[in-house]
This record gives structure tokens, C-alpha cells and sequence, in this order.
């Protein structure tokens, strides 16, 4: 095996040695197989050929790098996916992803750490995303992990130590160096040895189900973005302005979140955060006075942005917009104290079970459930039936919550107040 002086696009040779996995990686799980390559792909013929090559196989460990803070849409760099037996380095700027659709409609099971941006980017870049999804730190949740790194996860469960990544390395350079190739490459090559290492566990705990319907869960979550409509509803200080203001606020705010899209460049470099307010207080009428709105420059009154701004503008004046409501808002006054009651009891029940509380319910899934929605996550599913009566017992006054002198919790057995 030639060891080139570098690698990637642009390279004469293909691969090197990955000293950084070595011993701790084996695709058998013997620990004994003394270092691993990494090929890489940056032809549309050899990625076709992968891609036959993974659809033999049972699954493949699956990572992605990528920048977001230069467009409006996550651009994808860099592709890795490693099998039982090699990890390939997948270029995005030289290949067609299309074959990969194949890949990811099949039966083949992709394993990913903490996929939910790898999503948001494959759906993007590929139109895809795979069929069948084992997210190691959702799975890892199951067995009293709290959203752990690949880091701390490798680290207890293989004793494999692993460097921490750069967090301002430019991964659509080229050609890329070694040490950004050995540090892509590791964040897959231990994630198949790592997937059978939580899926014992959790078999042993008869949580394997569970597992499963999580990761569902996360792959048909829909992609996370912002509906243009609501963009005005996260700007700062936007509760302060009044019924006018909120209305053109709405509009301009819609008009930035279009335009952002169609230019896929950041939002606040088509209008800042300070230009949405200026206008939404100020209100102009003309360009003359659109230009005297705070955080607004020559680029927003020139040509045909002005016009459009001035248009947004009238459409928000004509709007009544109100506030959404604040999370737990939406509940009835009475019900709201039953949140906090429910939520130290959700807590405990994760403790005890060592589970991720934030598996089990977040505040959004206890208020969904208190107000009797039928499609919350509480309402069907492993999740009723680890909470959902409990729940209903504390709600109808059938049961308490006391200390157990332990510093825990407990639920007890009440009997109810007659109602007056």
C-alpha cells in the first residue's frame, strides 16, 4: 500500500493507511485486524460500483460533513460510508449523487450517530434519505446515555479513543488533507462494531423495539426549516410590537425568508434581523422612506428589492396577525400547574429506567397529551405505555407524587377529593 504525500480530489493516488482507527477497529469484531484503508470516490462509474457493491450487503455506517453558514440550504462536502470491509470517502463536488438513491431505497440498514442534520443534508443533496435508519445515539438513549457524542459513546462502550474534530475546518477545500480524511474517516469506522455493541444491550433489555420505533420517528421527521409564513414569529423582540407592526413584520419577514430560499444565501444577508423591525415600526410607504428605516442600506432601496419590500409592506398592513402561543399557553389555566407535576414524574421515571428523559417526552409531547390530542406521541406506542396511565392517575387526583427519602420520587396511590 502506497502511503501519498496527500489526499483527495486532486491526488494521483487513491488511498493511504488510516492509522487513527488501527487496532480497535474490526469489521468481525475480533479486534484484530492491524489498520484499515479509505478509498476515495470521485467518479460517477465508481460510485455506481459501490453502491452495487452495498446493496449485497446487510448495512453500512453512513456520516456527512457540511456548511450551512454561506447558503440558505446545508451544502454537502463530504460523504463517508464505511461496510464490513472498507470506508470510502465519497467527493460531492466531483461525483452525481443520484446512484445513491438506489442505496438508500432498499433494504440495506444505514447506521448514522446522531442523525438528523445527515438527513436535513441528504434530503437536500440527494432527494433521499434512507429507508431503513439506526441512529447509535438516539439507541444509545435506551440505555442511560443523554444525548451523547460519538466521542463519549465510543469511548465507554469500545474504550476507543477518538480526537475531537475541528469545528472550524473548511471541508469544501481541496484537496483536503490528511488529517481532515483520518478524522472523517473515524466517524464511521467504528459505528457498525458500535451498533452491535447497543443493540446486545438493548436486546438484553427487551428495548430493541423501542429503539427501532424512535429511529422511525426521527427518519420520517420532516426536514427542519422554517415555513415562511412564521419566520416573523423568532425575531427577537418581535412580542413587543403592536397589531400593525406584527402584520408587517409577518410579511417583510416572509418576503427575506423567500428570497433567502430562491438566492439559497443566510436570511440575514438578504435583509437583516435590525432591517425587519426598522421597517415593521417605521411602515414606509416609499422608497424615501425606506431608506430612513434603521438597519436598511442601498441594497434594499435599489431596483427591484425596494419595490418588493414596499409591496410586503401594504400586504402586512392589510393583515391581522397575532401572536402565537407560548408553549403550555394553549392549555387551559387549570391544567397548566399539571405540566411541571408531570414532568418531575417523567424525570424520575427516566432516572429509575435509565432511559433519556428526553426520549420518553419533552414539554411539547406533555402539553399535546394534557390537552387530549390524539396524535400525540403519548397518546399510542411504547411511550403510553410507559407513561400514559401514570400520567392519567396524577391528572384525575388518583395519585401523588412524594419523596421516597432517597432523593427520588415515588407515585402513590390517592384517594380523590369529591368534586365540589
Amino acid at each position: 500500500m502506497r502511503v501519498p504525500g496527500r489526499t483527495g480530489p486532486g491526488s494521483d493516488q487513491c488511498c493511504r493507511r488510516h492509522h487513527a482507527v488501527g487496532r480497535q477497529w474490526s469489521p468481525c469484531g475480533d479486534g484484530q485486524r492491524p489498520g484499515v484503508t479509505y478509498r476515495w470516490i470521485t467518479t460517477d462509474v465508481d460510485l455506481v460500483a459501490h453502491v452495487e457493491r452495498l446493496l449485497q450487503q446487510q448495512r453500512y455506517a453512513l456520516d456527512t460533513e457540511f456548511h450551512r453558514e454561506r447558503t440558505y440550504f446545508p451544502k454537502l462536502a463530504l460523504l463517508q460510508i464505511a461496510d464490513a470491509e472498507q470506508i470510502v470517502l465519497i467527493d460531492p463536488l466531483a461525483c452525481d449523487l443520484s446512484p445513491l438513491k438506489a442505496l438508500f431505497e432498499s433494504d440495506v440498514l444505514a447506521v448514522l450517530h446522531a442523525a438528523q442534520q445527515d438527513l436535513d443534508v441528504l434530503t437536500h443533496a440527494c432527494g433521499a434519505v434512507p429507508r431503513r435508519l439506526y441512529d447509535t445515539q438516539l439507541a444509545a438513549g435506551f440505555l442511560g446515555y443523554s444525548t451523547p457524542s460519538l466521542v463519549s459513546l465510543l469511548q465507554a462502550e469500545l474504550k476507543v479513543p477518538m480526537a475531537k474534530g475541528d469545528r472550524l475546518t473548511d471541508w469544501l477545500r481541496r484537496p483536503l488533507s490528511n488529517e481532515q480524511c483520518d478524522y472523517a474517516a473515524s466517524d464511521v469506522a467504528h459505528l457498525l462494531l458500535l451498533h452491535d455493541t447497543i443493540e446486545a444491550q438493548l436486546a438484553a433489555e427487551g428495548r430493541s423495539e423501542w429503539a427501532s420505533a424512535a429511529c422511525e420517528e426521527l427518519r420520517v421527521k420532516p426536514v427542519s426549516g422554517v415555513d415562511p409564513g412564521m419566520a416573523w414569529s423568532r425575531l427577537k423582540d418581535v412580542r413587543v410590537l403592536k397589531a400593525k407592526a406584527r402584520g408587517v413584520a409577518q410579511a417583510v419577514a416572509e418576503w427575506r425568508e423567500r428570497r433567502a430560499m430562491s438566492l439559497d444565501s443566510p436570511v440575514r444577508q438578504v435583509l437583516p434581523d435590525l432591517a425587519v423591525l426598522g421597517i415593521a415600526q417605521k411602515q414606509p410607504r416609499t422608497i424615501a422612506d425606506l431608506a430612513q428605516c434603521r438597519g436598511v442600506d442601498d441594497r434594499h432601496t435599489r431596483g427591484t428589492i425596494g419595490k418588493e419590500l414596499l409591496t410586503a409592506v401594504e400586504t402586512g398592513l392589510a393583515a391581522e396577525v397575532t401572536m402565537p402561543a407560548a408553549e403550555g399557553e394553549e392549555l387551559e389555566r387549570h391544567m397548566r400547574p399539571a405540566v411541571a407535576l408531570v414532568s418531575a414524574w417523567v424525570g424520575e421515571v427516566a432516572r429509575k429506567q435509565r432511559v433519556d428523559a428526553a426520549l420518553l417526552a419533552t414539554r411539547t409531547d406533555l402539553v399535546s397529551f394534557l390537552r387530549g390530542d390524539e396524535t400525540s406521541r403519548l397518546a399510542h406506542g411504547w411511550r403510553n405505555e410507559f407513561l400514559g396511565d401514570g400520567i392519567r392517575r396524577l391528572v384525575e387526583g388518583r395519585s401523588a407524587l412524594t419523596f421516597d427519602g432517597r432523593g427520588g420520587l415515588r407515585l402513590v396511590d390517592v384517594t380523590p377529593e369529591p368534586a365540589a
